[in-house]
């Protein structure tokens, strides 16, 4: 599906951006009024992870707050007010190695001077059915973002790295209780935090254990949980249920190509948004694996645009250098 103006595949845009959530759509909108004329290929499941995502209260400029769904639409209407092309496909491969750049959409290909990759990142899901069912109806990928909504509640959260210790924790400033649940007896995450859970009252946990059900109709009401050992099943009651398993960048694409941690994160330069490829930018989830919060990918997702920009005319300028440089 396509949207705004016929998109022309034969033509080599100032920019494509790849990825179509809080940082794509904020890049495209800055491309936009630099007159940059913008194609953000946005993948069929555009939006991205605010998709799946019920209230927004912290996102500055709406104090009532938001859906997820409804942000990411204002978002691209936005960018599309100011003649922001769309395409709502994925991309199915790229090459980074010569300008212009070209990227693919099946056997389309599309070419850019410079690209914007804004792909991000999904949280890591247990695969239930009943998880999936009860997504933004007390079940959560991101404590930060939703912690709010359960004051002097009680609270599951499911995993043992670094993430899961920091998410109980944080919970723990408004849920009357937090559980977390371990499928082994001892946890991956660092010992520091994993001390600073255990130091914390209200965080009981419980081990050798998985999550086979998330109960509730219509929003949470518990987990049931099975103990790996002893094959035992208890019901915990719960009006919240936080999975911090990890998450995985979405970069299978860029492999060889763009520079990666060990991860899979794409990596930047300093307080850039630039890869390792001139004139190639990364913005959002996809290169931030600390904060992920929608206003940050928007804030990245300007930062880029604004990087693409300058480097386009920078390389144009010095193309004027040296035609104009006299002969010899």
């Amino acid at each position: 599906m396509e949207s705004g103006n016929a998109v022309n595949a034969t033509d080599v845009r100032e920019v494509i951006v790849i990825g179509g959530a809080a940082a794509g759509y904020t890049a495209a909108l800055y491309a936009a009024r630099a007159n940059m004329d913008p194609l953000v290929i946005e993948g069929i499941s555009w939006g991205g992870q605010l998709m799946i995502t019920s209230d927004v209260e912290n996102y500055p400029g709406y104090p009532e707050g938001v859906l997820g769904p409804e942000m990411m639409q204002e978002f691209r209407k936005q960018a599309e007010r100011f003649g922001t092309e769309f395409l709502t496909d994925d991309v199915t491969k790229v090459d980074f190695s010569e300008r212009p750049f070209r990227v693919w959409v099946g056997d389309d290909e599309y070419r850019a001077e410079t690209v914007i990759v804004a792909t991000g990142a999904n949280a890591r899901q247990l695969g239930l059915e009943s998880e999936r069912n009860l997504q933004g109806r007390g079940v959560s990928y991101c404590a930060v973002c939703d912690a709010a909504f359960f004051r002097e509640k009680e609270v599951v959260v499911v995993g043992g790295g670094d993430s899961a210790m920091e998410e109980a924790t944080f919970l723990a400033k408004f849920a009357s209780k937090v559980t977390l649940v371990h499928r082994r007896d001892a946890f991956r995450a660092s010992q520091i935090m994993t001390d600073r859970a255990q130091a914390t009252d209200t965080i009981e946990f419980v081990l050798d254990s998985v999550v086979e059900e998330v109960l509730g109709d219509g929003l949470v009401t518990g987990v049931v949980v099975r103990n790996v050992k002893t094959d035992e099943r208890t019901e915990i009651p719960a009006e919240g249920f936080f999975v911090a398993i990890g998450h995985d960048p979405t970069t299978e694409l860029f492999k060889g190509q763009l520079d990666m941690d060990e991860s899979g994160y794409l990596v930047t330069k300093g307080k850039t948004t630039e890869t390792n490829v001139p004139g190639v930018f990364a913005a959002g989830d996809v290169q931030d694996h600390v904060y992920r919060q929608a206003v940050t990918a928007a804030g990245s997702g300007c930062m880029a645009a604004l990087d693409a920009e300058r480097w386009l005319a920078a390389e144009r300028g010095r193309l004027a250098d040296a035609l104009a440089a006299p002969r010899t």
